[in-house]
């Protein structure tokens, strides 16, 4: 609870606040000392206040020895951040836990202390030496060097998923496998073969199927014929302004007419490509294809950021 706050003319804001209590579910937290004074420049009591109760703390569940290291890694992208050591720990110790984060073996690694702006300061290879020998400080980084050539995390074997070899099944084994949703669909369309999964699912909730109207093969066809590959058009939503690419039918959308579009910015949602055939080609995230009546054809420029004259600064 905030207790006072006092403003002066001229003056920093300077809000006292008074912890009196902490419990957090359960568990119950001693209380800091006393009445902790903030300079708050320029604050409201509730900014000043959430200021404070948001404030990384360096106070609790923390003794004096504990020291916040980060961890990074030869072979490895990712970084490990804020993890606790005891400056009374030896070398041996560390190297151990340093092991159980990055999993490179104890005698295979060589570990280096690094200070915040990244210069190497320490080779920690005596084992018998406290970390506290070092003087580390928070935010400093232990560097690990993975000396084993045919380590499991070269080549980013333990990051890159794409490395891995993924399980496939052909159509024809599936076919042959028993209680699949494909055994289930053949079922299903053999008492009915009107039936989708909507309709079953509406038909479990008790409610009546109204089957969707099924789209024309000319869907669009006369608005989308008015055209022409190099149009400036702009799209909806989202005023998206590009060129027109393509004009007619897509295999694998839904029947109709479509016309594809290279977007000016990455605003679309494929290369101009669709389940592996391409209609025109553009940078990925550049092209997209949309039904006629969202499409505007004329004059569409690429918008300038920088085109406006600020007039205030």
């Amino acid at each position: 609870r905030a207790d006072t706050t006092v403003l002066l003319p001229g003056k920093r804001r300077v809000v006292d606040v008074n912890i009196v209590d902490v419990w957090v579910g359960r568990q119950h937290r001693p209380c800091l000392n006393g009445s902790e004074r903030f300079n708050m420049a320029g604050m409201s009591d509730m900014e000043a206040l959430r200021a404070y109760v948001t404030a990384p703390d360096t106070t609790m569940n923390r003794a004096d020895t504990t020291v916040l290291l980060r961890i990074t890694h030869s072979n490895l992208k990712a970084n490990f951040v804020d993890i606790r050591f005891d400056r009374h720990m030896l070398i041996g110790q560390v190297k151990d836990k340093v092991s159980s984060h990055t999993g490179t073996p104890v005698t295979s690694m060589k570990l280096q202390l690094k200070n915040s702006p990244g210069q190497t300061i320490a080779v920690l290879e005596d084992e018998s030496r406290k970390l506290g020998y070092y003087s580390p400080e928070d935010g400093y980084t232990i560097h690990v060097t993975d000396l084993d050539p045919f380590s499991a995390s070269a080549s980013g074997w333990l990051e890159d998923t794409n490395l891995v070899e993924k399980y496939t099944l052909s159509d024809e084994a599936y076919a042959q496998r028993e209680n699949t949703f494909l055994k289930y669909k053949e079922a299903k369309l053999r008492e009915d073969p009107t039936w989708t999964v909507k309709k079953d699912l509406a038909l479990r909730r008790g409610e009546t199927y109204i089957p969707p109207e099924e789209i024309p093969e000319n869907y669009g066809e006369e608005r989308a014929l008015q055209f022409d590959v190099g149009n400036r058009c702009e799209v909806s939503p989202g005023a998206r302004r590009g060129e027109v690419r393509f004009v007619g039918k897509v295999d694998g959308l839904p029947p109709g007419y479509w016309i594809g579009i290279q977007f000016d910015e990455p605003v679309g949602k494929n290369d101009g490509s669709i389940r592996g055939r391409e209609y025109f080609s553009c940078p990925p995230s550049y092209g997209g294809f949309a039904r006629p009546e969202n499409v505007q054809a004329g004059d569409f420029p690429p918008v300038d950021e920088f085109d406006d004259e600020l007039e205030e600064f």
